[in-house]
């Protein structure tokens, strides 16, 4: 009798519901995180275009710009780790986004910050 209530309840009375979100609606936390592994994945191939058709997916209107203000932001606040800053400027920089207070983690490289 438990099961078929059980069952009853899962399925009819409360289903799973699927949630299909873009990636844009993210809190920064963790488009900050997307924006890390992006530039994680640029490290890797050094395809830039693809770099900016992910990034493209967190529905932001200039790519380049976000990243910039993203990797500036990090920067002054310190919120990741060196290696994560270094992905994201030398992202930047190949993207020409590359400002003064990214030049430190750009010739670091993530291997060696």
């Amino acid at each position: 009798m438990g099961a078929l209530v059980g069952l009853y309840l899962g399925w009819a009375q409360f289903p799973v519901e699927s949630r299909n979100r873009s990636l844009s609606s993210l809190a920064r936390l963790h488009r900050d995180e997307y924006s890390v592994m992006v530039a994680a994945g640029y490290a890797a191939d050094r395809d830039a275009f693809a770099a900016i058709q992910r990034l493209e997916r967190l529905g932001v209107a200039d790519v380049s710009s976000h990243l910039r203000e993203t990797t500036e932001r990090i920067i002054a606040t310190s919120s990741r780790d060196i290696r994560d800053i270094a992905l994201l400027a030398q992202l930047a920089d190949a993207l020409g986004q590359a400002t003064d207070a990214m030049q430190p983690f750009i010739n670091a490289g993530p291997e060696r910050a």
